[in-house]
């Protein structure tokens, strides 16, 4: 089983999230997740801690628990990487290496070898905009694999690409990146 580091970023479908993290630990895997501060504004680090038994944060200072180096500390501790689920905005500051908060500055610390998983999750017009694609076409070319999003009924009232993969299906992936 694998060290994961799991970040999430602010999109409706971070309560899934949740779900993956819950499934990975009882898959046996460890998880550190890492929330962006607009992601802890919709879902507490605390319910992270408490469905994987691992530490879960959102800020880089000011966190008792946490060190000045946390964000280092936190790429160290990855043998896997997954963003889940990753909006346009976290995709376009990863694809061009601004680092502006923990989630940001820890995967810039990843060390290139270690597999990346990302999960878009986004408004079907925002997924297929060509600014978002030309982001994710980078963050490929970085050695990101990107599991293509599913089609559905979105949040926003419209259908199309742009819904999160399922729980099981991320979890499904993780095994074989894993094996």
């Amino acid at each position: 089983m694998a060290r994961i580091l799991l970040c999430a970023s602010a999109s409706v479908a971070v309560y899934k999230a949740c779900d993956l993290a819950s499934k990975l630990t009882q898959a046996g895997h460890e998880l550190s997740t890492l929330l962006t501060p607009r992601a802890a504004e919709l879902v507490s680090t605390q319910l992270f801690e408490a469905v994987t038994g691992g530490p879960a944060s959102s800020t880089e200072f000011g966190d008792e628990r946490r060190g000045a180096m946390d964000h280092i500390d936190q790429a160290r501790f990855a043998e896997l990487v997954v963003v889940a689920p990753c909006t346009a905005d976290l995709a376009a500051r990863l694809a061009h290496g601004l680092g502006g908060d923990l989630v940001t500055t820890a995967l810039l610390a990843v060390d290139r070898n270690v597999p990346r998983l990302l999960c878009p999750a986004m408004n079907p017009t925002m997924l297929s905009h060509p600014a978002v694609q030309r982001n994710l076409g980078l963050l490929r070319e970085d050695g990101w694999e990107v599991m293509e999003p599913a089609s559905g009924h979105m949040a926003c009232g419209e259908a199309g690409a742009g819904r999160l993969a399922e729980p099981a299906d991320i979890v499904k992936r993780i095994q074989e990146l894993c094996s």
